[in-house]
């Protein structure tokens, strides 16, 4: 019966559509990415590298964007994997839509902004909506965008967030069904 009841679960909490897990090299922000499947359409995304970011103490926020090293987090829920299916789409490497709750810490070196010396981490909390798409070659991309609470040396406010990832998956462990 305990044998019965754990596959039972087992299979009620991986396969259906995300592959179980992938790790992936980041072209464009250079990094590392793991992702693996926590649930039937849900998966934990987590990037540690380079990555282009805002950065709220500089006076013009929008136009001077920084590279610091980060580290980043996504739980997404990828929500048209049936319909790529049905359509004869591939979902190869999570490639479908999806939103997320997301989180990031970025690691500046010190640096000067209106001769006040600046140190420390800042990092951001929010929500984003994206798609990924990935091929049998290996190569991969994700994009996303949504709005974010910024928070560290300086007043939190509310900012937007976007991500661009392009690079290749060099290792999975694929678990789909729709092939």
């Amino acid at each position: 019966m305990v044998l019965l009841l754990s596959s039972i679960s087992a299979s009620a909490q991986f396969g259906k559509n995300c592959e179980l897990r992938q790790f992936k090299v980041n072209i464009l922000n250079p990094g590392v990415e793991y992702e693996m499947a926590l649930g039937t359409n849900t998966t934990l995304d987590i990037k540690a590298g380079l990555q282009i970011a805002l950065d709220p103490l500089v006076a013009d926020l929008y136009e001077e964007v920084g590279f610091f090293p980060a580290l980043a987090g996504q739980y997404r829920y990828y929500y048209n994997f049936e319909k790529r299916q049905r359509n004869r789409r591939q979902i190869y490497g999570n490639s479908a839509n999806y939103v997320a709750p997301a989180v990031a810490v970025f690691f500046p070196d010190t640096r000067t902004i209106n001769n006040e010396v600046i140190k420390g981490a800042f990092g951001y909390a929010g929500l984003v909506t994206g798609l990924q798409r990935s091929y049998n070659s290996g190569i991969n991309f994700s994009i996303d965008v949504g709005a974010a609470y910024y928070a560290g040396q300086f007043d939190g406010e509310i900012y937007p967030v976007a991500n661009l990832s392009i690079g290749w998956i060099i290792s999975e462990k694929r678990w789909c069904v729709g092939k």
